[in-house]
């Protein structure tokens, strides 16, 4: 059977040992949040991920949704599961005080994210997605809506969405026909359609709260049109308790590849009322506040699965009887050796261990400097917080997802034949890390943000955020002896990185399309040489403590993971900067008719 156990062991030394979470108790609005309070959070999150969770996620796909007559329901256990997700407060913990939240840290929320989604991703999505529907309502909405939904969303008893595309348009926003009607009482009448609408329609809470992008009468053509309007599955009465049911109806359930108790649904808005969010025609503004947070929270998902995929990895490989040892019986007394033994099996599992652990230690960076951003006294240093955040947030989306399907892979190719049946679960986790990749916009979407949006922004001044600590760092540690093994393959990787971006820079001057084809390539090069750089600072940390001081071993494999993916991952990057360097023409020369 699946097993799942949260690793709150690397989690707290990423947390505390290589990102100073003891130093958010500092940051004003986090004085609480100290390392007593967090380790608690932290313990009875696994707890709830665990033993209410984990148990109903082969279930919960096996059974999936059920659509009838305009309702859907969720797998046997889900409600139950939710009722005891948001009895904890689970549903409050990253929100604001002021409307019921508790006010967690993003690095706190991070960690539990990972687990929920190793957990039960299916389940996930809908909590998750009202997360995404508080924060773009908390930043954008008026006082009013603020004060009609946020309490409801953070304490859980209504759930939320985001409706953006439409059957024609996909990514391209722009193209949506969906529309808004002014009424004189100052609300709108929306009509059109919407697909894939996760968390669409479901039984898990007594009102579904839709953000629902849609035109204005007369509205510019394309995003500068686009306005966003609050439009609740149930219309709320004057006391806030649900009222008359609103003209928005789910059509259709999606039949999917995964995360199949997850209910992605096709929405109708059928003169349904709703209520601006923001300006007019600046929907999009308020979208992305969402979808900036939602891209951070996918990038959690492929490390997730990546975490539960690699930790059945290694049970099946210590029991799994297959083979001798190249360099003689292992285990005489038995049939067989165990197929932990063999180089490849070796080379797989350490290839998904540096993957998880390297992408964990990014993904609390770009958390914990989220926290700066948010709550950080000094506004310079808020700024450059903000700046770092931006930069990195298609690359944690894109490169976490990429990996974690990887990752997943590789656990199914430890299992062999019993990985791709259904009895192990390990064929699940690929199932349900694939859609990563793809929703928030596709990993392609990503490096395009990356290198058309955020790699020339303010002339360059995101990259510097990322730049000057990186080259920083190995000028102070490159006469350090006992780091030479990590200090210089990133050095060496970082060169290639500078010598890549200088590169699509200038290219991408005269020949817009030489960035685009470079794009993907470079958001792999960015990201494993930021995953090298928390490997060798990974690296210096535990090295004084393996010997007497590492009992259980948890330092001396640590340093032996980050030696791993120095010498068999990192290497990567040659080729990735030899495909960028090699530039476009041979796929944009390449004549149509002959696809």
């Amino acid at each position: 059977m699946p097993i799942y156990k949260a690793p709150l062991r690397d989690m707290r030394f990423v947390l505390y040992e290589l990102m100073d979470g003891d130093g958010l108790a500092a940051l004003p609005g986090l004085e609480t949040f100290d390392r007593t309070l967090t380790d608690a959070i932290l313990d009875e999150a696994a707890r709830l991920c665990e033993t209410v969770l984990f148990p109903l996620n082969r279930s919960g796909d096996e059974e999936g949704c059920r659509f009838e007559n305009g309702t859907v329901a969720t797998p046997a256990g889900f409600a139950e599961a939710y009722r005891l997700f948001r009895n904890g407060g689970w549903t409050s913990l990253a929100c604001d005080p002021a409307y019921g939240g508790q006010g967690a840290p993003a690095t706190v929320a991070t960690l539990f994210q990972e687990m929920m989604c190793s957990a039960n991703l299916s389940f996930g999505t809908y909590p998750g997605l009202s997360h995404g529907a508080y924060v773009a309502l908390h930043g954008y909405a008026s006082d009013d809506i603020k004060a009609r939904y946020l309490p409801k969303l953070v304490d859980g008893t209504w759930s939320g969405t985001m409706c953006l595309t439409e059957p024609h348009c996909g990514t391209d926003l722009g193209l949506i026909r969906t529309s808004a009607e002014p009424r004189e009482d100052g609300s709108y009448a929306l009509f059109g359609t919407k697909i894939f609408i996760s968390a669409g329609e479901h039984d898990l809470t007594e009102n579904i709260v839709h953000l629902v992008l849609a035109r204005l009468p007369g509205a510019p053509k394309g995003t500068a049109g686009i306005s966003l309007f609050v439009v609740p599955k149930v219309l709320p009465a004057e006391d806030g308790r649900p009222g008359l049911r609103n003209a928005v109806a789910c059509g259709s359930l999606e039949h999917k590849m995964g995360i199949r108790a997850s209910a992605t649904c096709l929405m109708n808005f059928d003169g349904a009322t709703g209520w601006l969010v923001g300006e007019p025609h600046k929907g999009m503004r308020a979208m992305f506040a969402m979808m900036n947070a939602e891209r951070l929270a996918v990038g959690v998902q492929g490390l997730g699965l990546g975490e539960v995929s690699y930790q059945n990895a290694v049970a099946y490989a210590r029991d799994r009887l297959q083979g001798r040892s190249l360099a003689g019986a292992k285990a005489p007394d038995r049939p067989a050796d165990p197929i932990l033994v063999h180089p490849d099996v070796r080379r797989m599992l350490l290839t998904a261990r540096a993957h998880v652990e390297g992408c964990r230690a990014l993904a609390l960076w770009a958390a914990r400097v989220l926290d700066d951003a948010r709550h950080h006294p000094d506004p310079a240093e808020r700024q450059a917080a903000d700046d770092f955040v931006q930069l990195v947030t298609p690359v944690v989306k894109a490169l976490l997802t990429d990996l974690g399907f990887e990752t997943t892979n590789l656990g199914v190719q430890v299992f062999g034949g019993h990985g791709y049946i259904r009895e192990h679960g390990q064929e699940q986790h690929v199932r349900d890390a694939r859609i990563a990749q793809i929703y928030e916009g596709t990993n392609g979407i990503q490096a395009l943000d990356l290198v058309g949006r955020k790699m020339p922004a303010h002339a360059g001044r995101y990259l510097r955020r990322f730049f000057h600590p990186v080259a920083g760092y190995i000028e102070a540690k490159s006469a350090d002896p006992e780091l030479a093994a990590f200090v210089g393959p990133l050095a060496k990787a970082f060169g290639r990185l500078q010598q890549a971006t200088a590169t699509i820079a200038r290219r991408g001057l005269s020949r817009p399309e030489e960035a685009g084809a470079a794009a993907s390539e470079y958001l792999h090069l960015f990201g494993l040489t930021a995953l090298a750089y928390l490997w060798a600072r990974m690296a210096e940390v535990s090295l004084p403590h393996v010997g007497e001081a590492d009992p259980d071993g948890f330092y001396r494999a640590k340093v032996a993971t980050a030696r791993f993916y120095m010498e068999r991952i990192l290497p990567r990057t040659g080729a990735l900067a030899a495909q960028i360097m090699a530039g476009g023409r041979t796929m944009m020369d390449f004549e149509d008719a002959a696809f």
